[in-house]
């Protein structure tokens, strides 16, 4: 095949990859004809100039992706904010809970870092396209640094709504390529909070119907008397 055939076969997208023992067909996408004119001219091999391509593709791919960002303390999570990470999982193709992490804050916190980290795990592992980090620094900077589109923040009342809507004004002064999505959770899930769970279990309350069952069972271990 000339360099030519070979090129129109690259530019609308197909190619055939002469890799030793096997011919496998290959997306390869935006190159130029020049490019591989150019490079099997040079006698470059065809299956390292697809490979090449192949990879170029896979990280356009990528940056074509929404992701977004959850910031909370989660301590611990509770099915209000599970609702929330499920419906921006449905909404964005990759979704980060960055746990945050204050060093001076930490013995103030029921749970460790570790612990809240390992709950969300555990509860979120149905979700394939998710996954759970330690923020220690900016959320913005965050943000930035792994690419991502939004900043979700869950809203459960009116008096929510201030303290969240200063903090987005904020985070878009200092990044404003970022957006900050506000999602409120179901009815039913309105009036729960962390602190209000923490407190009915520290009095021997039941807490199933307000969490998922890996924290009713941590909860129990940590007031067991």
């Amino acid at each position: 095949m000339t360099a030519f055939g070979v090129s129109r076969l690259a530019f609308r997208g197909e190619e055939r990859c002469a890799e030793p023992g096997r011919t496998d067909k290959r997306r390869v996408v935006g190159h130029r004809k020049e490019y591989f004119e150019d490079s099997l001219a040079n006698g470059k091999n065809l299956y390292y100039v697809a490979k090449i391509c192949l990879s170029t593709t896979r990280n356009a791919k990528r940056q074509a992706m929404r992701r977004a960002i959850y910031p909370g303390s989660f301590d611990p999570v509770t099915n209000g904010h599970l609702d929330v990470i499920q419906r921006a999982c449905r909404l964005f193709d990759e979704l980060t809970i960055a746990v945050a992490f204050n060093e001076q804050k930490e013995k103030a916190t029921l749970f460790s870092i570790d612990e809240r980290i390992e709950l969300l795990k555990q509860t979120c592992e149905h979700l394939k396209n998710l996954r759970v980090i330690r923020l220690s620094g900016l959320l913005v900077q965050a943000a930035k640094e792994q690419d991502m589109d939004a900043i979700v923040r869950g809203l459960r009342a009116i008096s929510d709504f201030e303290f969240e809507f200063q903090m987005a004004l904020m985070n878009r002064k200092m990044q404003p390529s970022i957006e900050t999505i506000f999602m409120m959770p179901r009815e039913e899930y309105t009036y729960i909070s962390s602190r209000i769970v923490k407190e009915i279990a520290r009095l021997g309350g039941n807490v199933e119907p307000f969490v998922p069952k890996c924290v009713a069972e941590a909860l129990a271990k940590k007031f067991l008397v």
